[in-house]
């Protein structure tokens, strides 16, 4: 590894008397996500604020709460009393400096009211930053630590003195490890390449890594920790790509990066690709249309019929709406460096808190794009770009939109439609930052009129959000693409949607009434009256049906003889469980606990998992939860769970085995969970069980735990039926456990020996093959011989084609995606169990996973599917 240069570090002594605490504690996302620039923080004990070093004061707003000084090298540093202390208006601060004015280290520079703050501001706590941009950087720091003012605090260099060496590493001791760079080649096997979030998987994997990470391909070659400086070098599935590192974690960081892209299941392949009719065009994305190309010369006629790409499936009647872009003004000046770069950092961190917030209250596929955008609004190649401009004079709003259209133009020029699409990512995030400059963050994009059925070239995410969904009927663009996250989005959200229409229904006027028919492929404009009167008479008879399945899902589900079959849900947030309480969920089959653990630099603690337990527990409102224990590893590795170099990490730790691998993990969880109450409604639930000793050991912990919080109910303990193995060894398995789970997703996975992320493989990859039938009916019958229960928790129990043969198997509670339960009870209402049974014994004699599934079908099929108008 290159050496370091001789360095002449300036040294930044404490300019309060306090407790030094890393930056990462600032309750401010501004600060803590170095925004402004690196630095750490002090939690004040005196009031009395003074130079960290010899300088020129540059910046001391009317407000008097923060000060920068630029030193006569150049380094520009912040002192920021205290958190949202601005909003005091001045109140309990006293400046004894002037902007332009020379002062020397430990000099007095503000005397503020202790106690004001205290009771006012959010945090005492008082950053200390070297500006972003400056060509400064911390090589070293004293954190965690009482400090006396005038202490050493930080020192700093300039970045061209540092040659070879991450920020990671310049903030460590002199003595840090030095190993030579690291190199692997890898084959890439995610479905699509490296677009956004398997772009954001990777750079936020190696935010625990002291080490500068980077991929290369042929001569390209992008910083690994840059989610768009990856999307722009235009990776795509059976690619061979080099990952290169250096610095002391240099093959923990390979490690990670490897399992991304070489492992059994990638971010990038969890969402299904809408079905659609015909390939998406590769169009340019997001490109203002030329007078030729970009609007129909003629409006189209009452009649017309324009063909689109289907992005969601249904059916909608309505009146066209153009989409109401807001336009801003940007102006190319700036009013000095160190507003802009406060300006920008605030508004970034504005964005940031509220995708945050909807990460936070979002499900799945929302909750996936929430995490790209901001993997991208933490992007170094992005925020260095933008603080170029902003040093050489360029405003906020600039700088940030030049550097996002500058990458844009560079993963439009890849030629790779996928990619095109990503870049409408960035165009939303430029869009959502520009709109918190201006001051209209989270405003509503327009009013809707009801039944409207939305116009536009292009839609965002963000824009999505923000209209009202009730009122908006469904969607029509003239370009996107059915891969687009507006489109995942608009399928998460059940709206009715095509895409790549082409530039004439642009022309569309508005108000004119249309029959979107997103289940054919086809945009009716102005249709004929008999024709819209069938279509609403059509999605009257589909609201009913839905109206009276929600109603009755409320009620328990027996089949038509009176055979008690629980439905259950799968959850993994907040949102979910209310949702699945609203669509008659009897209780949570699978919570996955596994978004507590991602997308974060520290476990959560005990008490965090607790109070998020029993906030879960109470949303379901007394009905059982089931708690699968921590399924990390493999396909989902964290940042502070560093695993071993595993050659195919779906084979290696996972499920429990993680758990028993890092066994305080399993033992802080256990108690959160053993905490809830009432005693009794949460069940634990064990994934990946081979053997009954690791059962033996779990249950112990659980002993264990129970005893250290004084709970004296027991609780139930399942395990998750997922490998052959578990399977096979059932007879002994329930022995030791009170209930099966059968998740059929790597059950499948593990029997057919097929990667469920391989897009070759897809459409072969059915869990109604015989093979895994017949594992599922040999642990029904060694539960069936213990009495236990058994569940599918997996992606087969939400397929109304498996619902009827895996009751025929002998299961007894299915655990389903929310929105599919009412569908669910009404099936199998109208079954007996006889009729299940038959058919069950019927599929474990077929010869493929075809023949299975066309038995199914015919018992599904009660009713008849409504056809396209």
């Amino acid at each position: 590894m290159p050496a370091i240069e001789t360095l002449r570090p300036l040294v930044l002594v404490a300019p309060l008397a306090g407790w030094s605490t890393p930056l990462d504690e600032a309750p401010d996302p501004v600060f803590a996500g170095r925004m402004l620039g690196d630095g750490l923080a002090v939690d004040p004990t005196n009031a009395t604020l003074h130079a960290p070093c010899d300088g020129e004061i540059i910046a001391l707003p009317e407000s008097r709460h923060a000060i920068t000084l630029r030193t006569e090298g150049g380094a520009e540093i912040l002192v920021h009393v205290g958190i949202d202390t601005v909003g005091l208006a001045g109140e309990g601060f006293e400046a004894h400096v002037e902007v332009g004015q020379r002062v020397v280290a430990r000099q007095r520079l503000i005397t503020f009211d202790l106690d004001l703050l205290a009771r006012r501001a959010k945090s005492l706590l008082t950053p200390i930053l070297v500006m972003e941009g400056c060509g400064f950087t911390v090589v070293r720091s004293v954190e965690s630590r009482e400090v006396e003012v005038g202490d050493i605090l930080m020192e700093i260099a300039p970045l061209e003195k540092v040659s070879g060496r991450s920020a990671v590493e310049q903030a460590g001791p002199a003595e840090a490890h030095r190993e030579a760079g690291e190199r692997r080649r890898v084959r890439i096997t995610l479905e699509h390449g490296i677009h956004a979030r398997p772009a954001a998987q990777i750079a936020g994997a190696l935010k625990g890594f002291a080490a500068e990470v980077s991929l290369a391909t042929g001569e390209r070659t992008a910083n690994a920790r840059s989610t768009v400086a990856l999307m722009k070098l235009g990776i795509h599935n059976g690619d061979d790509v080099e990952i290169r590192a250096a610095g002391a974690d240099a093959v923990r960081a390979i490690n990670a990066v490897a399992t991304l892209l070489s492992g059994a299941r990638r971010a990038g392949a969890s969402s299904p690709t809408p079905q659609r009719l015909r390939q998406t065009p590769a169009r340019p994305a997001l490109t203002e249309p030329s007078p030729e190309q970009g609007v129909a010369t003629e409006t189209p006629a009452a009649g017309t019929t324009l063909p689109g790409v289907i992005a969601s499936r249904g059916l909608a009647v309505g009146y066209a709406v153009p989409l109401a872009v807001h336009e801003m003004e940007i102006a190319q000046s700036g009013a000095g460096v160190p507003h802009e770069m406060a300006e920008l950092a605030r508004a970034r961190g504005q964005v940031t808190s509220r995708l945050e917030a909807a990460r936070a209250s979002g499900s799945g596929t929302a909750r996936e794009i929430i995490e790209a955008h901001l993997a991208m609004l933490e992007d170094p190649e992005l925020t260095d770009r933008a603080g170029a401009l902003v040093a050489e004079g360029a405003s906020a709003a600039y700088a940030w939109r030049q550097a996002i259209r500058g990458s844009i133009e560079a993963l439009r020029t890849l030629g790779d439609p996928r990619m095109a699409e990503r870049a409408d990512d960035l165009l939303d995030l430029e869009r959502q930052v520009l709109l918190a400059l201006e001051g209209n963050a989270g405003a509503a994009l327009q009013e809707l009129p009801t039944h409207a059925i939305l116009i536009a070239e292009e839609l965002l995410p963000s824009q999505l959000v923000a209209l009202d969904a009730a009122r908006l009927a469904g969607i029509c663009l003239a370009a996107g693409g059915a891969t687009s996250h507006v489109s995942i989005l608009a399928a998460a959200m059940g709206i009715p949607a095509l895409v790549a229409i082409g530039p004439g229904v642009r022309r569309i006027a508005a108000g004119t009434p249309v029959l979107l028919d997103a289940e054919a492929g086809l945009l009716h404009v102005d249709p004929a009256t008999e024709r819209l009167a069938a279509a609403r008479r059509q999605l009257e008879l589909r609201a009913a049906r839905s109206t009276a399945e929600r109603e009755a899902a409320q009620r328990d589900c027996y089949t038509a003889d009176g055979e008690r079959i629980e439905v259950f849900a799968n959850i993994g947030s907040l949102a979910e469980a209310q949702a699945a309480v609203r669509n008659g969920a009897e209780g949570c089959g699978l919570l996955r606990t596994e978004f507590l653990f991602l997308g974060r630099e520290t476990p959560p603690s005990e008490a965090e998992q607790h109070a998020e337990y029993q906030q879960l527990a109470g949303a379901l409102a007394g009905r059982p939860m089931t708690v699968r224990t921590l399924d990390i590893g493999g396909d989902k590795p964290i940042p502070y769970l560093p695993l071993p170099p595993e050659e195919n990490p779906a084979l290696g730790l996972r499920g429990v085995r993680t758990s028993l691998w890092r066994p305080d993990l399993l033992r802080q969880q256990l108690r959160a969970v053993l905490g809830v109450r009432p005693y009794g409604q949460c069940r634990i639930l064990l994934p990946m069980i081979t053997d009954v000793a690791e059962i033996r050991s779990v249950r112990a912990m659980i002993e264990e735990a129970r005893s250290e919080i004084g709970r004296q109910e027991p609780i139930e303990v399942g395990v998750m039926i997922e490998t052959p193995a578990s399977a096979l060894m059932a007879d002994s398995i329930a022995a030791e456990a009170d209930f099966f789970s059968v998740g059929t997703n790597d059950l499948t996975q593990y029997t057919l020996a097929m990667d469920r992320g391989h897009s070759e493989l897809a459409a072969r990859l059915d869990a109604l093959h015989p093979a895994v039938l017949r594992l599922i009916a040999r642990a029904t019958d060694a539960a069936r011989a213990r009495k236990r229960r058994v569940a599918v928790c997996g992606g087969l129990a939400s397929d109304l084609t498996a619902a009827p043969i895996l009751i025929g198997l002998g299961v007894h509670e299915l655990s389903a995606v929310p929105s599919v339960i009412p569908q669910l009870k009404a099936l199998l209402r109208k079954l007996t169990l006889d009729e299940c049974a038959t058919v069950a014994r019927q599929a474990l004699e077929q010869g493929s996973a075809e023949a299975v599934r066309a038995l199914g079908v015919r018992l599904a099929a009660r009713d008849n599917e409504p056809q396209s108008v």
